[in-house]
């Protein structure tokens, strides 16, 4: 094995233990042993690209190293899995996952590695969104044994919904990082002049310009639901736990309000689990 790889999955423990205790997980759980299993695997290639983008090394380190992901996961359609990666391409083998989509949520990561984001234009942010929320649908989606149309239109929506509501709960983690992603227009119309991200946090009138996310992500759940209403359950159950429980997480937050100092809003792992069995058994 390559020292580089052998050290990436010292550093990273398997998929199962990086996703527990998170909505992922509790979502699933509920699936059969095969869809299990890939998800798990799609989770814990989207943890560790997202370590890199968000870890401390110089940029130039981080992009490297997202470099030799494109690598990697151009090699597994090429020429098959290396031992570290088996489960991987078990996965990509058996529910037919696209190549694009491993690269456009590695694309994500990039734009994350190559430059601390600051009040993007609303079209980037949604193009980010699709990068690092939408991709993994695409991704799950099949998985989950979607109708294709549907389950694309589900991904797009759903998950740029789960990834500005994200957004909006890590306005104060993503400030101490030096990142800003509420967009430009969003500030500019709650008259918030800056792109710093401690002054806009702090600024009084960032509940304005939350809003509009808010409305935003609104949006895209009402969309994701009505792709819902027409798909199998059987086929919908885990979308359905996350979908719920961002949701709550959202509304939780608009209750709460804008003005810091801030409670980070969470989901209990006791709500978790009871939403999980709700849609498990429906």
């Amino acid at each position: 094995m390559k020292p580089e790889i052998q050290e990436a999955l010292e550093k990273h423990p398997t998929s199962a233990a990086r996703a527990g205790g998170s909505s992922f997980y509790f979502a699933m759980r509920i699936l059969p042993r095969e869809q299990r299993e890939a998800m798990f695997e799609i989770y814990s290639f989207c943890k560790i690209v997202d370590d890199i983008a968000d870890g401390g090394a110089p940029r130039a380190t981080r992009l490297q190293q997202l470099a030799q992901w494109r690598a990697r996961i151009d090699a597994l359609y090429r020429i098959g899995a290396a031992e570290s990666f088996e489960g991987l391409a078990q996965a990509i083998k058996r529910f037919s996952l696209r190549q694009d989509d491993f690269l456009a949520v590695i694309e994500g990561m990039e734009m994350d590695a190559a430059e601390d984001i600051r009040a993007p234009a609303l079209e980037r942010l949604d193009y980010y969104c699709d990068r690092v929320a939408s991709a993994v649908g695409r991704l799950s989606v099949r998985v989950f044994g979607m109708d294709e149309e549907e389950g694309i239109l589900l991904a797009h929506h759903l998950g740029r919904a789960l990834q500005l509501t994200n957004i909006l709960r890590d306005i104060d983690e993503d400030a101490d990082a030096g990142r800003l992603y509420l967009p430009k227009e969003a500030l500019d119309g709650a008259g918030i002049g800056t792109k710093d991200p401690k002054q806009a946090a702090s600024h009084p009138a960032l509940g304005k310009a939350c809003d509009v996310i808010v409305d935003i992500a609104r949006g895209h759940f009402v969309k994701a639901d009505e792709v819902l209403a027409r798909c199998p359950r059987r086929a919908t159950r885990a979308p359905r736990i996350m979908e719920a429980a961002y949701r709550q997480m959202l509304e939780e937050m608009v209750a709460r309000g804008w003005s810091p100092p801030r409670d980070r809003i969470h989901i209990s792992k006791s709500h978790l689990l009871r939403i999980a069995l709700r849609h498990a058994f429906i």
